[in-house]
């Protein structure tokens, strides 16, 4: 599914790596309290490994999962790379294409500006 085949409703699940636990805390309380993001999970420990300036490295780094839709993408990827410690900051989205319905549509509530919830 390309860009062009979602809708503003699409569910979007992003991927992004935090250096340190303190910095992805505040990246997920900054993004659910803006409504940017319905919910958010931190999971540290995970061990990256890639190719930065010419040399392969491995770092352990604390992995989002950000839950959004794709019309709060493009707002949600300018705040996390305001608030982001990377010089090139991991931000994948990938729109979910399936999942229990009364739960999307409390994601899809979450991130709207009308929502009193």
């Amino acid at each position: 599914m390309t860009p062009a085949q979602t809708t503003p409703d699409t569910v979007l699940l992003c991927y992004c790596s935090c250096p340190d636990a303190d910095s992805a805390q505040a990246i997920a309380q900054t993004l659910v309290g803006e409504r940017l993001a319905a919910c958010v999970n931190r999971l540290p420990g995970v061990i990256s490994t890639y190719r930065w300036q010419g040399a392969v490295t491995s770092d352990t780094e604390t992995l989002l999962l950000i839950k959004t839709t794709a019309g709060r993408f493009e707002a949600l990827k300018a705040r996390l790379l305001q608030l982001h410690p990377y010089e090139l900051p991991e931000l994948i989205a990938v729109p979910v294409e399936r999942g229990h319905a009364a739960y999307l549509d409390w994601l899809r509530d979450s991130v709207s500006a009308e929502s009193t919830g």
